[in-house]
């Protein structure tokens, strides 16, 4: 496979060396890579979210060098960026050695990437299709609440990428925690529920990602889908341990009552918060006949104004499926939030990057 995207992109087995102002950072290629994934094996935490062409976080100017579009940048990208020599670095392969700047104030936080192997010690079930799992590590990772590492296993190729489920520790951790859903004919998550998994062996890359608490006094919305659950009770735990004193609006998006889980945790962070903490679980598929009395209907709907909270004035931190977060970007903007104000985490499988991939292949 790499001989052969190297002869499609590169037609050269010699890796390109890239240049990064105005950081000074400097990086090799290989003909297989993309622009992102040759930075972040260097350890290079160049901004990135989705990688796969859809939040634009990695978007960096080309200033010298020649570079292949895997996807059109024009999906995601507007005219003038393109004009001005923007491009997508997930979606870039590399024909020439390069020169590219980035914006500093756009860099997330600077933990150092690595691999580290461990141990599943414990498998948790918190829904029907929602699994926790806990590792060991054999040494100690740092992270910032809202990124994310790579989980690889022996016998499954490719690793899958999820958000760490717990607040960090200032001095890095031997234990971490990932909720992972079950994915549909999903190799990774298919044998992760096939049995039980304790004491298996893992390593784990990171940290990745570019979606984290920004420092402000602004208050936060906060939206949370299925197992995207996780970066947001990571932040929310964080914040709480640094005095948990702005206005918080948390809403989070589930079918049925079935799907609802982690409410002791949230309760107990509510209850250490020293400012207005708001709540809502939305059920969009609960039976009407059931007992439950909590709000119904899309979670996208409840974006409002609450005691504390305005929502035009806050930042938003979104993370779960693409559509809610479509949706609730199209809401806030509704709202008069700007785009610098959101900042959010697609929670995109295998599937989805390669209907993804199809359908801008039958585009062109």
């Amino acid at each position: 496979m790499a001989n052969l995207l190297a002869r499609i992109f590169n037609r050269t087995t010699e890796p390109r060396f890239v240049d990064v102002l105005p950081t000074g950072d400097k990086f090799s290629v290989e003909p297989n890579q993309t622009l992102l994934q040759g930075a972040l094996s260097a350890g290079i935490p160049l901004p990135h979210d989705c990688r796969v062409g859809t939040c634009a976080t990695c978007k960096c100017r080309l200033v010298e060098g020649k570079v292949k579009s895997i996807m059109d940048f024009s999906y995601t990208l507007n005219t003038e960026e393109i004009e001005q020599g923007y491009i997508l670095a997930c979606q870039t392969i590399v024909k020439s050695n390069l020169t590219i700047l980035i914006d500093p104030s756009s860099e997330g936080p600077h933990h150092t990437v690595k691999s580290v192997n461990g141990v599943i010690r414990k498998s948790e079930t918190l829904t029907h299709d929602i699994l926790k799992i806990r590792i060991e590590l054999d040494e100690s990772i740092s992270y910032e609440a809202g990124q994310y590492a790579d989980l690889s296993v022996p016998g499954i190729k490719e690793p899958r990428s999820y958000s760490f489920a717990d607040a960090p520790k200032k001095q890095g951790q031997t234990e971490i925690s990932f909720f992972i859903r079950r994915v549909p004919n999903g190799e990774m998550t298919g044998w992760l529920n096939a049995a039980d998994r304790t004491g298996e062996k893992v390593t784990v890359t990171g940290p990745y990602g570019s979606f984290y608490l920004r420092p402000s006094v602004q208050p936060i919305v906060c939206m949370a889908g299925g197992s995207g659950l996780a970066p947001i009770k990571a932040i929310l735990e964080q914040a709480a341990k640094q005095g948990g004193d702005i206005p918080v609006l948390l809403l989070f998006g589930a079918r049925t009552q079935g799907d609802l889980y982690c409410l002791d945790i949230i309760a107990e962070i509510a209850s250490s918060w020293n400012a207005p903490f708001h709540f809502i679980p939305v059920l969009s598929e609960e039976p009407m006949e059931s007992d439950w009395i909590g709000a119904r209907g899309l979670v996208t709907e409840h974006i409002k104004d609450h005691p504390g909270i305005q929502v035009p004035f806050s930042k938003a931190y979104l993370c779960g499926p693409p559509g809610m977060i479509d949706a609730a970007i199209n809401k806030l903007n509704e709202c008069g939030v700007t785009a610098d104000q959101i900042f959010f985490d697609k929670f995109l499988d295998r599937s989805h990057v390669q209907k993804t991939i199809k359908a801008d292949r039958l585009h062109k």
